[in-house]
């Protein structure tokens, strides 16, 4: 065996896969595929009218490749939001491992109060407010949209919530919203607050929730499943 031979096999015995550590969880965190954007439809979760939008074409091949390259991964739960694109992102991945996903609501989307209905108007009009927002990184730039404190604490209970539907070593996949998915990561590492902010369509992270509790990001924004876009 020549020496560049020799090499390779000898770094290829030393890697080591990953493996959970003892009584630890595994969340792999799914944005929604692209939806169809400003729409009407609505979905009325107490107080809250909550923008509701169907995925778009894109977002539905978006999903199929997603759950084409998970397909041999082993996975043990999968948890959607109470909004339509998440449970349509989810559908290919639940039809393959003949599963039902179950909701968690506390994972679903952080609310924009006035700009809820209009976000990319404002967006595309070059509202200053939007300007402000990026520049504090803070939601609540934004008329009487949802506290950034209170955002946090939600979604620290849904993950709370979905730890305690899962059993030590298991692996879920939990389909969510790009600024649900970047507050979670910017928990996990202690980041300013829009550290993570804008996770692509489809994209995959994964989480783990270590046995006393403490999270872990492990990956983030994994978009290989989509290499033809």
């Amino acid at each position: 065996m020549g020496r560049a031979e020799d090499a390779e096999g000898l770094a290829h015995r030393s890697q080591q896969r990953y493996r959970l550590p003892d009584g630890a969880r595994q969340i792999i965190l799914v944005r929604h595929g692209a939806s169809i954007g400003p729409t009407l439809d609505i979905i009325e979760l107490g107080a809250l009218t909550i923008s509701d939008p169907v995925l778009s074409e894109d977002g539905q091949l978006q999903a199929d490749a997603l759950a084409h390259a998970y397909r041999e991964e082993r996975i043990d739960h999968i948890f959607v939001t109470p909004l339509r694109r998440t449970h349509q992102t989810a559908a290919p991945l639940a039809r393959a491992w003949a599963m039902e996903p179950r909701v968690i609501e506390d994972l679903r989307e952080v609310h924009l109060g006035d700009w809820e209905h209009a976000f990319y108007e404002h967006a595309a009009a070059g509202n200053p407010i939007l300007r402000r927002m990026y520049a504090e990184e803070s939601w609540e730039v934004i008329p009487n949209a949802e506290p950034m404190a209170a955002f946090a604490e939600r979604l620290r209970r849904g993950i709370e919530a979905l730890v305690a539907l899962t059993e030590p070593g298991e692996t879920s996949f939990a389909v969510s919203h790009g600024a649900a998915i970047a507050e979670i990561c910017r928990q996990a590492t202690g980041s300013r607050p829009f550290a993570f902010i804008s996770p692509e369509n489809s994209s995959a992270s994964r989480l783990i929730v270590n046995a006393d509790g403490s999270w872990r990001l492990r990956s983030f924004n994994d978009v290989s499943h989509l290499r033809g876009d």
